[in-house]
Order: C-alpha cells, then structure tokens, then sequence
C-alpha cells in the first residue's frame, strides 16, 4: 500500500477505505431485512450538518416505521476487545500484534448527536456497529439496549430484535418524507466535500499528497478501495511468488507464506493467493 495512503488510513481510524466496502455489503444484509417484512429506507454516505459548519459523515442509515437504526461499519479482522464506555478498543491480529482504535460506541453516539439536532427530538434512534464476518468478537460488553454490536451476518437479527421492543412512531408516509429529507445530504456539493476534506486535513496534519489520496477517496470511495487492494495484491504476488507456480485448483498465483502457529510454525510454505475462498497450500 502506498505509504501516504496508509497514514492517511490510520489517521482516519483504521478503517475509512475498507469501511466503504463494509457499508455496501451491510446494505445488501439490509435487502434481506426488507425482504422479510421489515420494510424501510436505506441511505449510505450522509453528511450531517454540525454546528460548526462542519459535517459528520454517517456510514449507513435504515429509516423505518421504528424509527431510524444508524449503523456504523468497522471492516476488521482479528480478535476485538471493548466496552461501551472506554475510549479505546483493541484489536488483536493471529500473530498477537495489537491495535487499538477509538470506541466504535463513541464515534456512533457523536454521529447520533448531529442526527438529532438535525431531525429533531422524538424519532428513536438505534445505534448498530457491524464488523466485519472476519472478525471475533471476544469479549465486548454493552449494557445499553438501543445499542447492538454485531458482526455482518447478524444484521437481520439485529433489527429484528430492536424492531420487535419498539412500538410504530412513523407513517409509511412519514418514513418517505425522512428518508428525502435525509437523502439530500448524500447529495452534497463538491464544495461541502471540500470543506470536509480540509477539516479532516487541519485535525490531522495531513502532507499534500495525503490530502489528494484522502480527496480522491471522499469523491470516489470505491475507486479508490478497489486500487489499493489491487495494490496489495500486486505487491504480494511479486514479492513472494514464481510465474510457475499456480494453484492447480483455482489457477490463481501461490504465493510463499511462513506458518504463524501449529507444530509448523515458522516455516514457510506455498499458499493461493485466493485464500480464504481458496485454501489449497503445499
């Protein structure tokens, strides 16, 4: 990855580029939702006008009957630690490397705070942290019962269960005019994208050629994602594997990896490079 890029990445929290691909495949899990009678709204990509004049960016909504679920994705892999109340999570790799990230919780409440000054007091909001299906959730403590911490898969069972304790507060009609109130601030002028960048810039003393890697990443976040991972992959492949070596199962390159445990670790051993899809190793 491209080392401006990966300050930028971990300025931002870790997770702002492949947070983007978390949000849309939690929106696919939101089809499924509808799909099953709980009916409602999706918008991705809000950017919620502050007090400030800045604005907090919020990575999906679903607007329902309920009222409105505000979901937060962090696409993680790993072993995750927390409560609701700290400040800081961890995050633990399989080779034991640590990371700590801000408080998913706290980054959602703030979120949660402008969307009501915002829309105003009396529809309910509930707050989900989806991670990724990679991750474990080891041990995470929440006591609060409008907040849900899941990983991806459990998104139906999320809003289920939040859908089910609460009473209708919104018509039909009422979750449509929301949802086009809401979805005028996906549809931001490139000046507010702008002024966004430069705050984030100002917060975090990011150099000229972060600041173009985060620009481009706010106008085309999918673009952007797609290119770094195919960074990734071209780095890996042409740094650890051989033009003949090939995985017979799927035909993708082998690429040479050390084993991190078990009785072979620390040796090295060819594996596809389409793993976990694929797990052909020799």
């Amino acid at each position: 990855m491209d080392v401006a890029v990966d300050k930028l990445y971990q300025a931002l929290g870790g997770d702002k580029l492949t947070g983007k691909l978390g949000e849309v495949l939690t929106a696919k899990e939101l089809k499924y939702v509808q799909l099953f009678g709980r009916k409602g709204r999706i918008l991705r990509n809000i950017y919620v006008p502050k007090d400030n004049g800045e604005t907090s960016e919020i990575d999906l909504l679903y607007i329902t009957q309920k009222g409105i679920f505000v979901f937060e994705s962090k696409n993680y892999s790993g072993w995750i630690f927390g409560d609701e109340k700290s400040q800081k999570w961890t995050m633990m790799l399989p080779n034991k490397e640590k990371h700590s990230f801000y408080n998913p919780i706290k980054q959602n409440q703030t979120h949660i705070k402008w969307l009501r000054s915002y829309i105003g007091e009396e529809i309910p909001l509930f707050s989900i942290i989806v991670f990724s299906e990679r991750c474990e959730l080891k041990k995470v403590t929440i006591t609060s019962q409008d907040i849900k911490v899941i990983k991806r898969d459990f998104t139906y069972a999320a809003v289920r269960d939040i859908w089910n304790k609460n009473k209708d507060c919104l018509s039909g009609e009422e979750v449509e005019s929301l949802y086009k109130n809401l979805q005028k601030l996906t549809k931001v002028s490139e000046e507010t994208k702008e002024v966004h960048i430069q705050n984030i810039k100002n917060r975090y003393s990011i150099s000229e050629k972060e600041s173009a890697c985060l620009k481009k990443m706010i106008m085309n976040p999918e673009e952007t994602k797609q290119e770094i991972e195919n960074k990734k992959v071209e780095t890996s492949v042409s740094e650890n594997s051989e033009p003949d070596k090939v995985c017979p199962r799927c035909g993708k390159k082998l690429i040479l990896r050390t084993a991190k445990k078990g009785v072979n670790a620390g040796k090295q051993f060819w594996g596809c490079s389409g793993f976990p899809k694929c797990r052909y190793t020799e």
